[in-house]
């Protein structure tokens, strides 16, 4: 690739931007993709190149790139109340209003809605009450918290020992005590020989109650689960898993945290992924889609008998001693208002439920039998394509290969941007606006990437193919 030109906006990026999720020795040689604008579901580079955004972004640009509501929606608040904070009982409508319609929204009754910047702000601050919580009931030692491998709920130094990917702790002297991680759901890596998804699921379940026994029933708090896992490769829960996953944390008076993060607002062509498989949390988190992306907020919603602990606890000590300078900021509290909105009123549901199925049969249709494909998966407007070495042995490539990073770069030169992770799996999460039409153009992006790909692997003899 061409290193960076002088003075080009590639170049003074690499001389001054540190970039997250980046290999930073290389990207000083190479450069970024510079975005400058986007509509629908395109954005297109500084050069003027045009591309589908397979991701949305990161999962969040739920309504595309150019919901002129959105903007006025933030336009008018700035005019209005540009920022005020809600610590010491301040609050502002935007951040009230948005508070009533999550709740009146939540997949199981919810109490209270608090505000935060981020998904990972908002599982740290979910972190923090669930010891809080615990502490208030007089049960000191209930702090260990379960995640699961592959899981993602995060970056800061708590919700990233959450988080259940070696790439996330690695040098970064993570986990931190009292945060240990449970079997990653995924039958197609995961499964006996011959095993049943709901055989899998039972051990899986079996697998939970073991680790809840072995650290101590009266030393775990809480365990964390995304309906269908994001970052650790779009890994969706095999059939009856939640039913008995549940079953097990109830037993042991563990509560269930459901990360909504990328889950959250039709993506999974629910409202929320909880109810697509039956999570019954006592704390749900979600960030992304509560403002389709435009401005930064997040939220924890917590149940009654949560609410009742952190007040009784808050009183005893005279403040609640957790917030963000932001927590509630009116600018994006009243875009993601509006984009609730919008949700209602274009009935986005009824369009995710239509299009969604027509990109999972495309999917199958197209790439369950490429020679590089393992495994086709997902739900709704989520899914993935995971590329191996071996489709009989279900093997991966060599991660130092770096298949799917090539897999990646090969989809830009096709006009699409997607991204790539564990195990070389390819993720789609586009907005929730595409249309067929425009899955047809995304999916023919990927065909032209993946076969340029097989071709290039079969000369260098990087695959077995039976």
């Amino acid at each position: 690739m061409t290193p960076p030109r002088a003075n080009s906006a590639a170049a003074r990026d690499a001389a001054y931007a540190l970039h997250p999720y980046t290999d930073l020795r290389t990207h000083l040689d190479v450069g970024p993709v510079v975005i400058a604008r986007g509509k629908g579901v395109r954005v297109w580079d500084d050069a003027g190149k045009e591309y589908i955004d397979a991701l949305a972004g990161l999962w969040c640009a739920s309504l595309g790139f150019s919901n002129e509501r959105l903007v006025e929606a933030a336009a008018r608040q700035m005019r209005t109340l540009p920022f005020y904070h809600s610590f010491a009982a301040k609050s502002h409508e935007p951040m009230i209003e948005l508070a009533e319609m999550l709740i009146a929204r939540a997949p199981v009754p919810m109490s209270k809605a608090f505000f935060a910047n981020s998904g990972s702000e908002a599982n740290d601050t979910a972190i923090k009450m669930v010891w809080y919580f615990n502490n208030a009931l007089g049960r000191p030692k209930k702090k260990k918290i379960i995640g699961r491998v592959r899981g993602y709920h995060g970056i800061t130094i708590a919700s990233g020992s959450l988080t259940g990917l070696a790439a996330n702790h690695r040098s970064f002297d993570l986990p931190l005590p009292g945060f240990v991680h449970t079997m990653a759901p995924h039958h197609y890596h995961g499964a006996e020989p011959g095993e049943t998804e709901e055989a899998f699921a039972t051990r899986c379940a079996d697998e939970l109650e073991k680790l809840i026994l072995a650290e101590g029933p009266d030393t775990v708090a809480a365990m964390w689960a995304e309906p269908v896992m994001g970052a650790g490769g779009v890994v969706v829960p095999p059939r009856t898993y939640f039913e008995k996953i549940q079953k097990v944390l109830k037993k042991y008076d563990v509560l269930l945290v459901a990360d909504e993060v990328i889950c959250g607002f039709w993506r999974t062509a629910n409202y929320w992924g909880t109810q697509t498989y039956g999570l019954q949390p006592d704390i749900l988190t979600c960030a992304k889609a509560l403002s389709a992306s435009y401005l930064p907020i997040s939220a924890v919603l917590v149940n009654e008998r949560i609410f009742q602990a952190l007040a009784d606890e808050s009183h005893a000590i005279g403040t609640f001693g957790h917030g963000f300078t932001y927590s509630g900021h009116p600018v994006p509290a009243a875009v993601a208002v509006e984009t609730l909105k919008i949700y209602d009123e274009t009935d986005i549901g009824a369009h995710v439920r239509s299009v969604g199925p027509y990109l999972q049969r495309e999917l199958r249709r197209r790439f369950t039998d490429h020679e590089l494909v393992g495994e086709v998966r997902g739900v709704g407007l989520i899914a993935a394509l995971e590329l191996v070495a071996d489709k009989a042995a279900r093997a991966n490539f060599d991660p130092q290969a770096k298949i799917g990073a090539r897999a990646a770069k090969l989809l830009e030169a096709n006009g699409v941007i997607g991204r790539a992770m564990i195990n070389d799996t390819l993720a789609f999460s586009p907005p929730l606006i595409i249309t067929e039409s425009e899955i047809d153009q995304m999916l023919d992006g990927f065909a032209r990437a993946l076969d340029e790909l097989a071709v290039q692997l079969r000369r260098e003899q990087l695959t077995v193919v039976r």
